[in-house]
């Protein structure tokens, strides 16, 4: 199964991903990463930040990016070029993220689309923006 090769893809044309965020996503991630900062997997320490609770990975959320271009849009053969991110708000355990991209750019010499990539949550609050740039499968 292959997803949308660059003659397929248009601008404006867009694939979501909603996941709820659970405490086990959180333990998980931080063993596979590494990443055990204490904001994220201490409620005491937690307690004491600014936001009065554990918080997910920032790179958890945009996780769920990855699952949007490597699975909807463009899809299944997808090669990441690069992904800009700007985390714009904490991510609670509990909260339902809600990762969109939207193609912005067709580059046919190059074989390459541009994506603006927004993670919102419960609220509809964004979180996360960015951009990507994807090589599509090829067909």
């Amino acid at each position: 199964m292959l997803g949308y090769t660059i003659d397929q893809l248009k601008v404006g044309q867009q694939a979501s991903f909603s996941k709820t965020v659970a405490e086990s996503d959180v333990y998980l991630f931080a063993g596979i990463s590494g990443d055990f900062n204490p904001a994220h997997v201490n409620q005491a320490y937690a307690e004491q930040t600014a936001f009065k609770t554990r918080i997910a990975h920032g790179m958890l959320a945009a996780g769920f990016i990855s699952n949007v271009l490597g699975n909807q849009l463009p899809g299944p053969g997808t090669i990441y070029i690069s992904q800009s991110l700007n985390f714009l708000a904490p991510v609670a355990i509990g909260d339902t993220i809600t990762a969109t991209a939207e193609v912005v750019e067709l580059n046919m010499e190059k074989k390459r689309a541009r994506l603006k990539t927004v993670c919102t949550n419960q609220d509809g609050r964004e979180v996360l923006v960015g951009e990507a740039l994807v090589s599509p499968p090829r067909g």
